[in-house]
């Protein structure tokens, strides 16, 4: 049997019984994300995942590192695939363009997603006050997932940085928040912009040791753990920037020239997830 089809047991080194708390979304990179009760698992990810994104003329990738205010656009997914968009009191739906202008990009391992359209184009332009295109991953198989991040032959991946999805944990967030009491109000969890967020580890940054997660009856291989990047730093409330928890992760958790805080899992078996589920883990 393979080592993604074994059977994995419901508890490693310690860990008690976990489950599924929170499943989030983010239908345009860099955008304002969504909760939801129950996500379906694809190959490059979860349904309505980051397969938009913004451009500058040039092609090159706008994020919320660059530009912090992308964080204050929402983008809530529609049952076949389009996107309402909304800022300030404006809102905009804008369906999946099947067919029209292929749009050149810098984003890693893809070379073009399709255009939005000007009147997506024009709305965020005024929404962030500077030109940009909005673009549509069509097909998530034209782009894979890196060998550097865990990737395998026949690992997709949609709009992400580096992996189909991100795990992070209740027990590290509220673990960073002790270290960080003294000088700052806590952190929240979005600041990370997982996908999946677990609960019910008896020890904090259990997940560095683990390599495969079931979460219901959807399994997953831990590709890499994950390092983190300024963008952690900007409160998404009221999109001030920061030094925490970069700095505080830098205290305890930097090696390799880099902080650390989740998991990118690639899914091996697809399915649906739902907030609840069973999370059961295998480690090193």
């Amino acid at each position: 049997m393979a080592s993604g089809d074994r059977e994995l047991p419901r508890a490693v080194n310690g860990l008690g019984e976990m489950r599924l708390a929170a499943i989030r979304v983010y239908p345009v990179k860099s955008l304002a994300g969504v909760d939801v009760r129950d996500a379906e698992v694809q190959p490059w990810g979860l349904r309505h995942d980051r397969r938009w994104l913004l451009l500058e003329a040039d092609g090159t990738v706008l994020t919320a590192r660059e530009e912090h205010t992308m964080l204050g656009i929402a983008a809530t997914p529609l049952a076949g695939g389009g996107i309402d968009l909304s800022c300030d009191g404006s809102t905009l739906r804008v369906e999946p363009p099947l067919e029209g202008e292929l749009l050149p990009t810098t984003l890693s391992r893809l070379e073009s997603v399709r255009s939005a359209g000007r009147e997506a184009d024009e709305w965020l332009s005024r929404m962030l006050r500077r030109p940009v295109r909005l673009g549509w991953l069509d097909d998530p198989r034209r782009r894979t997932v890196s060998a550097a991040h865990g990737g395998r032959a026949g690992d997709y991946l949609n709009l992400s940085d580096a992996g189909p999805l991100l795990l992070t944990s209740e027990r590290s967030l509220e673990q960073l928040n002790a270290w960080i009491a003294e000088a700052q109000a806590p952190m929240v969890m979005t600041r990370f912009r997982p996908n999946v967020v677990a609960a019910g580890s008896e020890e904090p940054f259990a997940e560095d040791t683990w390599t495969h997660v079931d979460i219901g009856e959807v399994r997953f291989r831990v590709g890499e753990r994950c390092d983190r990047c300024v963008l952690t730093t900007i409160d998404p409330d009221n999109l001030d920037a920061g030094k925490e928890p970069l700095r505080t992760l830098a205290r305890h958790r930097r090696w390799d020239h880099k902080t650390w805080f989740g998991i990118r899992l690639i899914p091996t078996r697809t399915g649906t997830i739902r907030a609840g589920d069973s999370v059961a883990v295998a480690g090193r």
